[in-house]
């Protein structure tokens, strides 16, 4: 499977803590080895899939596309629920 991290991904990935980073990269994991296991989407996000993960205790949503054709897992974004919706629609 080729994973790809969009750019704001990879942005907000820098930017953690290594204990940070390791929930992030178990939330990855998950999301490999069972695919689907975020929840679709409707309306304007329906082309997106989101998990729901703890991260150091908090709530983050982490937003993906996939594939099969291709079988490629592309990483939008990840973040607390706050406005997170909204900033993927931009």
């Amino acid at each position: 499977m080729i994973i790809f991290k969009a750019r704001d991904f990879k942005k907000s990935e820098k930017k953690l803590h290594k204990n940070q980073r390791k929930d992030l990269e178990k939330a990855v994991l998950d999301i490999v080895k069972n695919i689907r296991i975020g929840k679709s989407k409707a309306g304007d996000l329906k082309s997106l899939q989101v998990h729901k993960f703890k991260m150091v205790g908090q709530l983050t949503l982490l937003a993906y596309t996939y594939e099969e054709n291709i079988i490629t897992l592309t990483l939008l974004a990840f973040g607390s629920h706050e406005n997170f919706y909204r900033d993927l629609k931009r």
